[in-house]
């Protein structure tokens, strides 16, 4: 059996005595994604010398995971950079040459992420037939219009009537299916074919924002959700580079990786166990005995902090927020933890030898014919698949070889993280023959695929606002403990940071970036005699 220990090169409450002697603080910094990267590196560089990098996972990055497969890169988290003007991961990118290789048809115009503007995409049914071009057009039209009016309810603060329940999918389904069967100019045919089309388009916007489906994000709070102007770019050799980038300035001695935390112990809450431990430990400083902090690692050992940064992401926090914290967090968190969301958006890499697909086809969108009535986007566990709502072209094929890179969310992704790669493969090949009325479609040499709902260091991709939560809920999930009078005045012993506490950039990696930033500033500022 592991016997437990704490470490003694800590300091001391950084506004008591310690401070008067000069003594730096000692922080630990919990995960080392963009938010815990960002938020240790501005404070070594503002003049902090005892930060400490706790990582769970055998990495840096988090949910930036770049696999390199012969000589191509593909992205299984993180793989856009969302606009340009002032967004900090762009600068980071263009600044050290990673966007050099990025042609101008590597990027997206408008909300919703494609590997070229080049090209169009295919809208297909389930009955092998290609939705014309001119249809498609006018849907994608309409669809955007009342997109538009679901940023009108948080943006002009429009009241949201009882019929819409609060919910994007709900608003976005009665409004454009109104509209389509009120337009005198289409044949029922064409009506139908629209009317499916909404299904599809609601699982891309599902994918985008990583809910199990739109009915459960929040129409009065959709529009805070803020989109920096500019291009999406994507870093053709790796978003994990700009991650190496970030902690280039790191001294490696900083960055404990397979450090998993167990319990964050805070306002001088010490176990029984850490007690133990110190009364039989005559090495351990006598100020380090009444730290404010400890943290208590899966190891056994306890680390003594006098401010802890947690970046772990919000489906962690909704997991293990009772065991993680000690004392218990105050319930107005646990609530906010509780309200905001936080969903599963897999992405499935499929390699052919020779492409199936016309060289104008940037995607391929799956329209089922039998879903234009259909309320729900839950099917039963062996249906799964009807949930992958398309799949994007790689391009250029001369990076990345033959790829498509399949989107699949919500409760249907976990149930495909639990098949094995030959069931997964097949069922897709079978999809892809079925809508494009091709039965000769070969199975793809290789598969790829992400799992970020059922890693246990991650449980889920990133956050969006939820049916009944509110901006409100992100600043709650951000405010440092133990609560204060005052920002000036709080001891900011455990602090929050991740893109699920940014309130206008949550799930963008510029929104953790920026997070981890802000929590770096305040203890800048706390400190700032000290600095000096």
């Amino acid at each position: 059996m592991q016997s437990c220990e704490i470490s003694a090169d800590s300091t001391d409450d950084p506004l008591s005595s310690g401070l008067r002697r000069k003594r730096q603080p000692r922080i630990v910094v919990i995960g080392a994604g963009f938010a815990g990267l960002s938020a240790a590196k501005a404070l070594l560089e503002s003049g902090f010398t005892d930060v400490t990098i706790l990582e769970a996972t055998d990495r840096i990055g988090g949910r930036v995971q770049s696999v390199k497969l012969g000589h191509a890169t593909f992205e299984l988290g993180a793989t856009w950079i969302h606009g340009s003007h002032g967004n900090p991961v762009y600068h980071l990118a263009e600044d050290n040459g990673l966007l050099e290789e990025t042609t101008d048809s590597e990027r997206s115009v408008g909300r919703i992420s494609l590997y070229s503007k080049n090209g169009v995409a295919y809208h297909l049914t389930n009955n092998g037939q290609r939705i014309p071009k001119d249809v498609v057009e006018e849907f994608s039209d309409l669809y955007n219009e009342v997109y538009n009016l679901t940023q009108e309810f948080f943006q002009r603060g429009k009241p949201v009537n009882a019929e819409s329940q609060n919910s994007v999918g709900v608003f976005t389904r009665d409004v454009v299916r109104k509209r389509v069967k009120a337009d005198p100019d289409d044949t029922e045919a064409v009506k139908r074919l629209k009317l499916a089309m909404i299904q599809q388009y609601l699982k891309v916007e599902s994918c985008e924002s990583s809910s199990h489906s739109m009915d459960e994000v929040s129409l009065s709070e959709f529009g805070e959700w803020t989109e920096i102007p500019g291009a999406h770019h994507i870093v053709p050799c790796g978003f994990i580079k700009i991650v190496e980038i970030l902690a280039r300035s790191i001294p490696e001695s900083v960055i404990q990786l397979r450090k998993p935390v167990k319990c964050i112990h805070w306002n001088q809450s010490v176990s029984k166990e850490i007690e133990r431990v110190a009364d039989h430990n005559s090495d351990l400083p006598e100020e380090d005995k009444g730290s404010d902090v400890f943290v208590e690692c899966e190891d056994c050992e306890f680390i003594p902090a006098d401010h802890v940064i947690v970046t772990v992401s919000l489906g962690v926090l909704k997991k293990r927020h009772e065991s993680l914290f000690h004392p218990r967090l105050p319930e107005e968190k646990v609530m906010a933890i509780e309200k905001l969301g936080i969903n599963t958006t897999d992405k499935i890499f499929l390699e052919f030898e020779e492409p199936f697909w016309s060289s104008e086809c940037n995607s391929i969108q799956f329209v089922w014919e039998d879903e234009a009535e259909s309320e729900s986007l839950t099917y039963p566990e062996e249906q799964w698949y009807k949930k992958i709502c398309s799949f994007d072209v790689l391009y250029p094929p001369e990076r990345y070889g033959h790829v498509l890179s399949g989107w699949i969310c919500g409760e249907e992704a976990l149930i495909m993280e639990k098949c094995d790669d030959e069931t997964v493969a097949e069922t897709c090949t079978e999809m892809l023959r079925k809508f494009t009325g091709n039965p000769n479609i070969p199975k793809p040499r290789r598969i790829l695929r992400s799992s970020w709902g059922s890693n246990p260091n991650f449980r889920g991709s990133y956050s969006y606002t939820q049916v009944g939560s509110s901006g409100a809920d992100v600043e709650k999930l951000a405010k440092p403990l133990p609560y204060a009078e005052s920002s000036k005045t709080a001891p900011m012993q455990v602090m929050f940071s991740g893109e699920a506490t940014h309130r206008k950039y949550y799930s963008t990696t510029h929104g953790a970036v920026l997070s981890g930033q802000r929590e770096a500033a305040h203890l800048i500022e706390m400190y700032q005699d000290l600095l000096q």
